[in-house]
């Protein structure tokens, strides 16, 4: 399949054009505020941080973001993320040129953009599904990246020809203007909404599905395991580039520019070649080759006092960094089906960005004690120590699952009035299971127990008939009505194949039956009249 498959469609293509625009002008004021910091402030810590402010919101809130571009328009979502961003970046470009920033200062407003970022960021990867067809998601992917390292290997080194021109106010005033591309192309997006027939998740609950969907599914586990081991290591570059510009190259703004710009010109040829290397390679191969790359580049970084030889280093360091990130990004997306992707996204990015945000922290109190060099080498080691996490963990291989809705549930008619909110409900479902058939049945219930836990049922158990040794019973309970209905609308086709699995070992002349109950507290009979109603949780 072509890579370039998913400008087809209008809506990709017009909405990937202005995200240059817009990560042209981030990468701007990037720049621009790590070379302020180092003007500012004596702190090798304090440079450090500027990108553990950024990365650090993404950690902190990104599972909130995600439960919202799950339950509301996504548009909408990134309408208001640009538009908080665009007015933070106007007021941070004010103060630079006032002469008001302080470090603490900068790095409040590098703070309140990541907040941006990490409202826009869940909602924007989960959209790339509702813009492409899955066939063409992997590319999709891939082109976002390389969306981002086209700017990424030019706007570096313009951004610091401005720094060095006309100042970091400047740098701040062009990252302002880019917010309007993006912003016109999401206005000009109508996009379609499906409608729910039931009500939206309180934001609590939301999370609490999103959580409980990723801890139940172990290959996306891994993938969350190894981006932050990824993010956590590879940090130390980027958190370091601007003290190993002026310090062990002996160059400014340009230079540093210059070096972000080779950074990003190899994520460019990364995200090139990821899907030739898929194709080739499994999904651990190309990540522990990611690992290595960067561990090398990260040595080569820490040693070389030539601007040329450590600009060489960094292409490999950007190639190895959209090899892992868009991998990691991509199987998530195809493990997880589109009512909870927000929230998985989330979480991948929580994980990855929590590493980045402590692995830049790391990195900069090494750096202060002993020296950039030394700090790289460090994070050179731990790269290799998270290569080797993939013996024990590792990525799993993409699948062609279909995490479609498998719509085959209708809701049961009922001789009580229930409400949408009445419950508990407890539901129980009868099997007859010869014994040649139970170690089949035992393991494949095991898979069915962690289906029904993932998509939101608790209280799982399964029992066997003392009188009646044939006769089964699986039994869970779920909080409402209403999650009861959310919880079998949750099923995808990938799933049916453990439905249909039991439903075959199944030995009775009818259908597996279905008990569904409601809970009801004891009571005096005095009292029974109010108690003829629903029970309805509040």
């Amino acid at each position: 399949m072509s890579p370039l498959a998913p400008f087809k469609h209008d809506t990709f293509r017009i909405i990937w054009i202005a995200s240059l625009a817009s990560n042209f002008g981030g990468l701007i004021q990037a720049v621009g505020a790590a070379w302020l910091m180092t003007s500012i402030s004596q702190s090798v810590n304090m440079v450090a941080l500027v990108q553990a402010s950024t990365a650090l919101p993404i950690m902190l809130f990104s599972l909130v973001s995600g439960a919202l571009a799950d339950n509301f328009d996504r548009r909408r979502i990134m309408l208001i993320a640009q538009g908080f961003m665009l007015s933070v970046s106007a007021i941070l470009t004010a103060c630079a040129y006032f002469g008001l920033i302080t470090p603490w200062l900068l790095l409040l407003f590098t703070f309140l953009i990541g907040c941006g970022t990490a409202l826009n960021n869940p909602s924007w990867q989960a959209s790339v599904g509702d813009m492409v067809p899955r066939d063409d998601l992997p590319a999709a992917v891939a082109l976002n990246s390389v969306g981002f390292n086209i700017t990424r290997s030019v706007g570096p080194a313009i951004g610091g020809a401005i720094v060095a021109a006309a100042g970091a106010a400047a740098a701040f005033a062009a990252n302002t203007l880019s917010y309007f591309a993006i912003l016109f192309a999401l206005f000009r997006w109508k996009r379609e909404v499906p409608e729910s027939p039931l009500p939206r998740e309180t934001l609590g609950r939301a999370v609490s599905a999103g959580l409980r969907y990723v801890a139940m599914s172990p290959n996306i586990g891994k993938v969350l395991l190894r981006g932050f081991v990824f993010g956590l290591s590879a940090s130390a570059i980027l958190a370091l580039l601007p003290l190993v510009a002026r310090d062990l190259v002996r160059g400014g703004p340009l230079t540093y520019g210059i070096m972000l710009g080779a950074f990003g010109l190899g994520a460019i040829g990364g995200a090139l070649l990821s899907a030739r290397l898929r194709e080739r390679l499994s999904s651990e191969a190309v990540v522990r080759c990611a690992f290595a790359g960067f561990a090398a580049s990260a040595a080569v970084t820490a040693i070389s006092t030539e601007a040329w030889l450590t600009s060489l280093a960094l292409t490999v360091s950007g190639a190895c960094w959209v090899l892992a990130l868009a991998l990691f990004n991509t199987t998530v997306q195809l493990s997880t089906p589109r009512w909870v992707v927000g929230r998985a996204l989330s979480l991948y990015q929580t994980m990855t960005f929590g590493g980045i945000a402590g692995g830049s922290w790391l990195w900069g109190v090494a750096a202060e004690q002993y020296g950039a060099a030394n700090a790289l080498i460090g994070s050179c080691l731990l790269m290799l120590v998270g290569a080797a996490v993939g013996l024990r963990f590792a990525l799993p291989e993409f699948k062609s699952l279909n995490l479609d809705p498998l719509n085959r549930f209708a809701e049961p008619p009922l001789e009580l009035d229930l409400k949408p909110r009445s419950g508990p409900i407890v539901v129980m479902i009868d099997y007859e299971i010869h014994e040649p058939d139970i170690p089949e049945f035992l393991t494949t219930m095991a898979e069915r127990r962690r289906i029904r836990i993932r998509d939101g049922a608790g209280h799982w158990a399964l029992m066997r008939d003392l009188e009646n040794p044939t006769t089964w019973t699986e039994t869970y309970h779920v909080p409402t009505w209403v999650e009861y209905v959310r919880h079998n609308q949750r099923r995808t086709q990938a799933d049916a194949a453990v439905g249909d699995k039991l439903t075959a070992l199944h030995r009775g002349t009818m259908p597996p039956r279905v008990h569904r109950m409601i809970e009801r507290q004891t009571i005096v009979p005095e009292h029974y009249e109010r108690y003829k109603r629903p029970v309805e949780m509040h």
